[in-house]
């Protein structure tokens, strides 16, 4: 088995859904790179840097940095990237079946594009109802995100208030 996977996502902002996932991927793998993508289909509320660094700090702050390591890509497709780092999986976490619905094409067109594997982590129960959208929309109308979010993020959004 790969000894790196890799776990993309757009992380505006990361969660503490998403932090449950890559601490769950490293009990399979060895190495895991956390990538901050650009998703042309969303309008993210944070800059790629200012995510790069929150999802950074709440590594940081779990004292995962090490065995994690986070990048961004921009531009160009996410399996070139995954196998330009050597890594053959990717992981993706789920928390419904709608997100699964979304997923699994992707997958199956990644692993036709370049080999590269989809390991899906289904969410922890208790993380179902998080998502990076809806912490945005209750951060934004004011509403308290601290059961959802590392420290890191609310650092974020209070910088940008």
């Amino acid at each position: 088995m790969s000894k790196l996977a890799v776990y993309p996502g757009s992380f505006d902002p990361i969660t503490l859904g998403h932090l449950d996932i890559i601490e769950r991927a490293l009990e399979v793998f060895e190495q895991l790179e956390v990538v901050v993508v650009h998703n042309p289909t969303k309008k993210p509320f944070f800059t790629l840097a200012e995510r790069v660094q929150m999802v950074t700090d709440s590594l940081i702050e779990r004292n995962l940095l090490g065995r994690v390591t986070v990048s961004s890509l921009e531009t160009g497709l996410l399996t070139d990237y995954a196998q330009k780092l050597g890594a053959k999986v990717l992981i993706k976490g789920f928390r419904t079946g709608v997100d699964i619905e979304y997923e699994l094409p992707m997958a199956r067109v990644n692993r036709d594009l370049n080999g590269i594997e989809t390991v899906f982590l289904p969410s922890d129960p208790a993380n179902t109802h998080i998502s990076s959208s809806l912490v945005k929309q209750v951060a934004e109308l004011g509403g308290e995100i601290v059961k959802y979010v590392p420290a890191a993020v609310i650092r974020g959004f209070k910088a940008k208030a």
